[in-house]
């Protein structure tokens, strides 16, 4: 019995054993290496096609080094809608954990920030930083969402949306950051808050509201207070390794450096000028080459970065509009009707060019400057038109009214003149002498009719 007893034993051990390996598999690969870098990218300005390419780029790296851990080190007013969600949904998606850390002292989460600081798989804040105003910002700069201004006893103020439009995008919104606040357990009522009524936290109060996790002075507290730190990654609990780890920072690279150039809107809105106007002047000059090379590119580019920005397509067509009508103002010369109506459109066009998001504003000295050249170069066009309706003829048929002439052989009011290099006939009434100066004054079929000229 004793000999038959032990390989059932045996075999009962191995079973558990291969049961206990297949349980505690899920669990170790949630544990990162130890010897993984702290992946450290920076989101500092406005939310955009350049951030995300940047953040996205960051994300794929910590990927491929096996990183234990990226820290956004974030300071922004906020953004664009579409980036910003393009950023979150990389952020979820990928292997390596996520910190956002909002830093240095009085850098700020506003707006889209908030967002992406909800979506992080750990939020830390510098004490002196501050986040919320998370309100969606429509065309215009208002802001329609104000409470009501007198809410009734014992009633909490209420968002009053003005239109349909505005509540589906706040409540749209207000979805969204719930969803997130979800992830990571975090506080969903005070970020609806955020969405709803614009409300703010300083850093010790969003710790104290379970908004963030940390209060790091630095990127080394930071790193020290997250090791061994549990999260959830992709819906599996992940304790974080990050004692020892070597702190690796990524710098934007020229692809993103260049698109965070051309989709600022004084560089987009520039380019789309200079585009335009270079093709006018080869239209106006064929063979130039030259302006018609740089104006194709440039318009190119230009459209390229408007296609990534909040373009309003009303202000577009009223300042191509203004570039159109001061085009036939110079081409066709309307008494200034053209040139006023082309200033008027174009003012207005560059003015409602972008829908109003933080970070994202046309300057109003970059419209000025375009304006003045605009102007300057219609009243360029409009003397060199004038000058040169006032010009005198010096070619065709009506080139001889006026010319002079000398009389080469005359009897009885008709004879032969010499007028502008060649010999015509003509009568006068006046009596002429061969060898006379004489003037031009009209034409009948191929006899000019001339008279003395006055100052010979």
């Amino acid at each position: 019995m004793k000999g038959r007893a032990a390989p059932a034993v045996l075999t009962l051990l191995a079973a558990v054993l291969a049961v206990w390996t297949m349980l505690a598999a899920p669990a170790a690969a949630q544990t990162p290496a130890a010897n993984g870098p702290v992946i450290a990218l920076d989101l500092d300005g406005a939310v955009g096609p350049a951030t995300r390419e940047y953040i996205a780029q960051g994300l794929e790296e910590a990927a491929e080094r096996d990183a234990a851990l990226v820290v956004i080190r974030m300071d922004t007013p906020g953004g664009l809608d579409s980036s910003t969600r393009d950023i979150i949904s990389d952020m979820l998606d990928s292997p390596v954990p996520v910190a956002v850390f909002v830093t240095p002292a009085g850098a700020r989460a506003a707006s889209a920030g908030t967002y992406i600081l909800y979506a992080s798989h750990l939020a830390a804040m510098t004490p002196g930083a501050h986040l919320g105003a998370a309100t969606p910002v429509q065309m215009g700069g208002s802001n329609p969402l104000a409470p009501d201004p007198e809410p009734g006893e014992g009633e909490e103020e209420k968002a009053a949306p003005q239109d349909a439009m505005t509540a589906k995008v706040t409540n749209d919104a207000a979805a969204y950051i719930r969803s997130l606040a979800g992830l990571q357990d975090r506080n969903a009522e005070w970020a609806e808050a955020a969405v709803r009524r614009a409300e703010t936290l300083t850093a010790r109060e969003a710790l104290d509201q379970n908004v963030i996790e940390l209060l790091a002075r630095d990127m080394d507290d930071l790193v020290t207070q997250a090791d061994g730190r549990a999260v959830m990654l992709d819906g599996e609990p992940f304790t974080l390794r990050t004692a020892g780890a070597e702190v690796v920072e990524i710098a934007p690279d020229w692809r993103a450096r260049l698109l965070a150039i051309i989709t600022n809107p004084n560089i987009a809105y520039l380019l789309l000028m200079v585009g335009v106007y270079g093709l006018i002047f080869e239209f106006m000059s064929p063979g130039a080459v030259g302006p018609g090379v740089v104006g194709a590119v440039c318009l190119v580019v230009g459209l390229f970065a408007l296609n990534m920005l909040p373009v309003n397509y009303a202000g577009a067509a009223l300042l191509l509009l203004g570039i159109g009508l001061l085009t036939a103002e110079a081409l066709v010369p309307g008494v200034g009707v053209f040139g006023l109506g082309g200033v008027v459109a174009l003012a207005i066009g560059s003015i409602l060019l972008f829908r109003d998001a933080p970070g994202f504003r046309l300057s109003p000295w970059v419209i000025f400057l375009t304006i003045a050249l605009s102007v300057g170069f219609f009243l360029i066009a409009l003397r060199a038109a004038v000058r040169a309706a006032r010009r005198k003829v010096v070619t065709g048929a009506a080139s001889l009214i006026g010319a002079a002439g000398k009389v080469k052989s005359w009897s009885a009011g008709r004879g032969f003149v010499h007028a502008q290099g060649e010999s015509w006939q003509a009568r006068s009434e006046a009596a002429l002498i061969p060898g006379q100066a004489v003037r031009v004054t009209g034409r009948d079929g191929l006899t000019l009719i001339v008279e003395p000229d006055p100052s010979a």
